[in-house]
């Protein structure tokens, strides 16, 4: 098995740059291993963040870097060869998804990108919220009772946007802001299956009353 395969088995975990900062850079020699966070050994990562700076190196050595800020921190971007096309459509001020493996050169983390695309900047307010909802369901497991609440909360919301045709799930994953995004996309998800609403269009539900 190549070294790039053995990435590619590798999760890529939601984290804010932040988190990514206070890992432990686990080295082998000069070769980086992965990064030691808490409980987790990360090899590969999912960051959402805001491009705020673009270089691209001039000469016969291909390289170019991005610096993508999420708020809590910033982080480079680096390619390096052919792989600069990837940041060729790129511009300063987007915001943009990256799932990329860590490296580590000269005590500095950074990240190599397999797939960089541009996002609406609205989900990086949306990955916050996702991340600080799962870290607080992974301390304390929710009471029953808060989950017929929280499933009444989602089903009233879908509901009440009936005039106009139906509600964007980013949008009650924005209004609903206390309830983490993944309840809230399971139980739309249950609503599905058991009819209780239905998709005029991906992304979007009605209720089926």
């Amino acid at each position: 098995m190549t070294e790039q395969n053995q990435f590619k088995r590798h999760i890529a975990f939601k984290l804010r740059i932040g988190d990514v900062l206070m890992g432990k850079a686990i080295m082998d020699g000069e070769r980086f291993k992965f990064l030691e966070l808490g409980n987790k050994n990360i090899v590969r990562v999912n960051i959402i963040g805001n491009i705020v700076d673009k270089y691209e190196g001039q000469g016969e050595t291909k390289f170019s870097s991005l610096t993508l800020d999420d708020g809590s921190g910033q982080i480079k971007l680096k390619s390096f060869g052919d792989d600069v096309e990837k940041f060729k459509n790129i511009a300063q001020g987007e915001t943009v998804v990256v799932i990329g493996v860590l490296r580590n050169w000269n005590n500095e983390t950074y990240i190599s990108p397999e797939i960089i695309k541009v996002q609406d900047p609205k989900y990086l307010l949306i990955r916050k919220i996702e991340i600080e909802k799962e870290k607080n369901e992974n301390s304390e497991p929710i009471p029953r009772e808060q989950i017929t609440a929280v499933k009444d909360r989602i089903l009233g919301t879908i509901k009440n946007a009936e005039e106009q045709g139906g509600i964007e799930i980013d949008k009650i994953i924005m209004d609903l802001r206390d309830i983490s995004p993944t309840i809230i996309n399971q139980e739309i998800q249950k609503f599905l299956e058991e009819g209780i609403v239905f998709e005029p269009r991906s992304g979007k539900v009605r209720y089926l009353g």
